[in-house]
């Protein structure tokens, strides 16, 4: 008999524009692992008012009770991008669960964070628990929770009589960046759990911020409610279960104790995250400069972009200089900017012009390539106009993307804290080396010196200290001592970190289903 999964996620790039980040790989990849194995796996995430808008077929209406009174959702099958069997995505449509301004997913609230993000995904919570009740996936072995945004299930499930038939499935919970915990006021607030579930008794103890008492944080709500709690990297449980001592550390997040808590039940696991090995996108080498400036040009174009055109055409003019006179070496980042992944170069305004001082050596330049927070933005756009050798690509594409990836000599990934991680081991599949901070997902990734490089210090002085001196020891290397360069390439290349491993762990450890999955191979 088949084991029946549902993912339930904010992101899944097993469909077309439902990714913000690496939860949609996730979310894309295990359930194709799982369906290799001949089990069957449905995934839903909210339609966000557009997903379910073209060649999608409606499967049902759900009639539930949110904010006290009846709502009706409707559930649409839509087409992946890849059609496999086993595997059906569903998209959830409600009035009131629009697309955000972020990846037109999630919402920004600055003066209330989550307000709005509470809102959608509660209602979503609370019409997929009904949709599980009314029997639209079957009858399900095992429920996957994706992050904050999906722990109201749990709630649900402990709390809410009318969803027990909750209480006879395995649901466990993913942890992709405990950083981000979905924290919202009990009452009082239109955006409250109160607000949210009037009708509903609940256990404040079990729920609570200990920062913020008055608070629920979602987070720790998967953490202590899930049956199985898990981290996307090894070395990740390890930090969170430890304080954090920002900026120089960041570990638990205020959530250490829960942590350390569900490790102690036997319900913590971290399990590497993998990547994708087979039917990789090749781009024509030799053209990664000619292709930035023809996507230069099309961004110039778009009427979004008119308060860039300076930047944009100041950035065509230092590329074409580039294309005339080809660098001797070329170092790259792809990323969302963002305080995890950038924060270095913000709390440190000397760190960048050091690079750039060793590219110029040796004839080098930096492309980073990546939108985000504003302040991040601001500040690479302002010192691409002071370093010829630093090209801020402020915007996304594939293809480019694709060609830093594959034509690049050095990936540079400096997270001041990384759960896992998936841009180290693109770069690595291409044989490309990466420089590190030894952090989280990264430690467990890349071994300096073997399969690329990492630097660590004790507070952020060092640390920033230490990133300048292991790149210009890795650029040394480089010119100078090729056979070990080339061998470290050859490393990073051989690395695999297979979803069919992961998977299988997640069989034993999270889903406890190896005796059965292994029947069926």
């Amino acid at each position: 008999m088949k084991n029946n999964f549902l993912f339930v996620a904010a992101e899944n790039d097993g469909i077309p524009r439902c990714k913000a980040g690496g939860m949609g790989d996730v979310v894309r990849d295990v359930p194709r692992q799982i369906a290799s194995r001949g089990d069957r796996v449905s995934i839903i995430t909210p339609a966000y008012s557009r997903l379910h808008t073209s060649g999608a077929e409606k499967v049902s209406d759900i009639d539930f009770i949110f904010r006290g009174v009846p709502h009706r959702g409707e559930i649409y099958e839509v087409t992946g991008k890849q059609e496999i069997t086993g595997i059906k995505h569903y998209v959830l449509h409600h009035p009131d669960i629009k697309a955000g301004d972020i990846a037109h997913i999630y919402f920004n609230d600055p003066d209330q964070p989550f307000y709005t993000d509470a809102n959608v995904f509660s209602l979503f919570c609370t019409a997929v628990a009904a949709a599980v009740r009314e029997g639209v996936f079957g009858k399900l072995n095992i429920i996957h929770l994706h992050d904050w945004h999906t722990s109201m299930l749990l709630f649900l499930r402990k709390f809410n009589p009318g969803f027990k038939v909750l209480k006879d499935i395995r649901m466990v919970y993913s942890i992709h960046n405990l950083a981000i915990q979905g924290i919202r006021p009990f009452e009082n607030n239109y955006s409250s759990v109160k607000a949210f579930f009037p009708e509903i008794e609940f256990d404040h103890e079990q729920l609570y911020d200990r920062r913020y008492p008055d608070c629920i944080n979602l987070m720790a709500v998967g953490i202590r409610l899930a049956d199985a709690v898990h981290t996307v990297s090894p070395s990740y449980k390890e930090d969170i279960q430890k304080p954090s001592n920002p900026p120089h550390f960041i570990g638990g997040e205020g959530l250490e104790e829960d942590l350390k808590k569900a490790n102690k039940e036997k319900r913590l696991f971290g399990i590497l995250n993998g990547a994708n090995y087979s039917n990789i996108n090749t781009v024509e080498s030799g053209i990664l400069f000619r292709q930035c400036v023809r996507r230069l040009f099309r961004w110039l174009q778009e009427e979004k972009k008119d308060y860039k055109a300076h930047y944009l055409a100041h950035t065509g003019e230092k590329i074409t200089r580039w294309q005339e006179h080809n660098p001797d070496f070329i170092c790259t980042s792809v990323a969302r900017l963002t305080e995890q992944k950038f924060f270095f170069f913000k709390e440190d305004p000397g760190l960048l012009p050091g690079l750039m001082k060793k590219l110029t050596e040796v004839n080098g330049v930096y492309i980073l390539l990546g939108t985000g927070a504003p302040e991040y933005e601001e500040i690479f756009r302002e010192a691409s106009y002071h370093h010829k050798n630093f090209i801020f690509i402020n915007a996304q594409s594939e293809s480019i993307i694709d060609m830093l990836y594959q034509e690049s000599n050095l990936y540079l990934m400096p997270s001041q804290f990384e759960p896992c991680g998936i841009s180290q081991m693109l770069a690595m599949r291409n044989g490309q080396p990466c420089l590190v901070h030894h952090t989280g997902g990264l430690i467990d990734t890349v071994d300096n010196m073997k399969t690329g490089f990492s630097f660590d210090g004790k507070n952020v002085k060092e640390k920033t200290a230490n990133f300048v001196k292991i790149f210009s020891e890795a650029v040394d290397l480089y010119f100078k001592d090729r056979k070990a360069w080339d061998e470290i390439c050859a490393n990073a290349r051989a690395k695999r970190f297979t979803w069919e491993k992961s998977v299988e762990t997640y069989y034993a450890e999270l889903y406890q289903l190896a005796v059965k999955a292994k029947e069926k191979v």
